[in-house]
């Protein structure tokens, strides 16, 4: 399938506040992924727009967007409050758009968590699931798991795609965490990958290979949601 081109967005998620977006949606698109950035890189970092190629490549359309703070050029991420208005909005916007298409939320890190964190409060209407590209468990250096506590509140299926040697998401604690959520979560991991899903040479992988199979995985969770499977791909 060829991927579409991205069409440039506005979201409101006030009446005096607004960010950019990017819709790219493939012809008979069946799902949207609405995705959030990370905390250091906005929506157009080359990461996301792989992805969102790569999506629309499997016939899944995207809508990037930008936080406030990154719309404005800041390096200092929203509060919570902000960031999950904004969640909210995007996806209102991508309902809004895409009326007839599945929705799908979550995002890089920061925009990941930013997600659940705005599920977990209240659900967003008509999402079918959570995927996350790699979730900031905690800090560099200072495994903990109490990021994750607010997953517990989730009630839609959640995809895990993590490295093994992500730093900000310890793999045993990351591997303990998506067997107390049970049912409800996937963990697809990917070897060698840190945060970023970057893989030395020594490898003898390509980050782009790693890509592919990220999307691969992706792509086959998001079938098996909308047809009413539990778990694709499975924990590894």
């Amino acid at each position: 399938m060829t991927a579409a081109s991205p069409q440039p967005v506005t979201i409101a998620l006030d009446d005096a506040t607004r960010v950019s977006g990017l819709l790219q949606t493939p012809r008979s698109a069946r799902a949207c992924y609405v995705l959030a950035h990370g905390a250091g890189a906005g929506m157009t970092h080359p990461f996301l727009e792989a992805v969102a190629g790569g999506l629309a490549e499997r016939g899944i359309a995207s809508l990037r967007y930008q936080f406030p703070y990154m719309e404005r050029g800041s390096k200092r991420p929203d509060t919570p409050k902000v960031a999950q208005a904004a969640v909210r909005a995007a996806v209102a916007e991508a309902a809004r758009r895409l009326p007839e298409v599945e929705l799908f939320a979550g995002g890089k890190s920061f925009g990941g968590r930013m997600t659940s964190q705005a599920q977990a409060a209240a659900p967003l209407p008509g999402v079918r699931g959570l995927v996350f590209l790699g979730f900031p468990l905690h800090a560099a250096g200072r495994p903990a798991d109490e990021r994750g506590q607010h997953l517990f509140d989730v009630r839609v299926p959640m995809l895990f795609l993590q490295g093994t040697r992500d730093e900000l998401a310890k793999l045993e604690l990351m591997q303990a965490l998506a067997e107390r959520l049970g049912e409800r979560a996937t963990l697809k991991l990917f070897q060698d990958a840190d945060h970023s899903f970057h893989v030395p040479a020594r490898t003898g992988r390509k980050d782009a290979e790693v890509r592919v199979d990220m999307l691969v995985a992706m792509a086959g969770w998001v079938e098996g949601v909308m047809a009413g499977g539990r778990h694709i791909g499975g924990r590894r």
